[in-house]
């Protein structure tokens, strides 16, 4: 089990991780080496987490959410395998970490009544600074 929160774990037999080869620097063995990868989590079937994480979850995962409900986090920023895998599955528990968090609804606000009287005499200020640059009327 991967802790996650207080409350949430996740087991390690929902995660499938696929190693593909990656681009940059590595020399001769970025084309030998399969040292990206590819962490695939189901989020719509897992078990460990509660509906509105999982609704949050597959809100926050934008593109990496395939049709099927699947998570894809690609890590490829380290030239070994082992930091890449541990590199996906932060990422994984960060995203699911942020969506644990329960969204705090706005609040509406009005301004106060001192910043209302201030921006009515800005408008004023600048409305008189704009019509002194006016050319003068020619009245008949």
């Amino acid at each position: 089990m991967i802790p996650i929160t207080r409350t949430i774990a996740l087991d390690e037999a929902e995660l499938q991780e696929t190693f593909i080869r990656a681009g940059g620097p590595g020399g001769q063995n970025v084309n030998k080496l399969a040292t990206a990868c590819q962490l695939r989590f189901d989020v719509r079937r897992s078990a460990s987490l509660p509906d509105p994480v999982r609704l949050r979850l597959e809100r926050a995962a934008g593109r990496r959410l395939t049709a099927d409900g699947v998570l894809v986090i690609t890590a490829r920023r380290f030239r070994t395998q082992e930091r890449n895998r541990a590199d996906a599955l932060d990422r994984l528990i960060e995203m699911i970490r942020a969506a644990a968090e329960p969204i705090t609804p706005r609040r509406p606000t009005r301004p106060t009544y001192a910043s209302t009287l201030r921006r009515r005499d800005a408008k004023k200020r600048r409305s008189e600074a704009k019509s002194r640059r006016a050319q003068p009327r020619v009245d008949d």
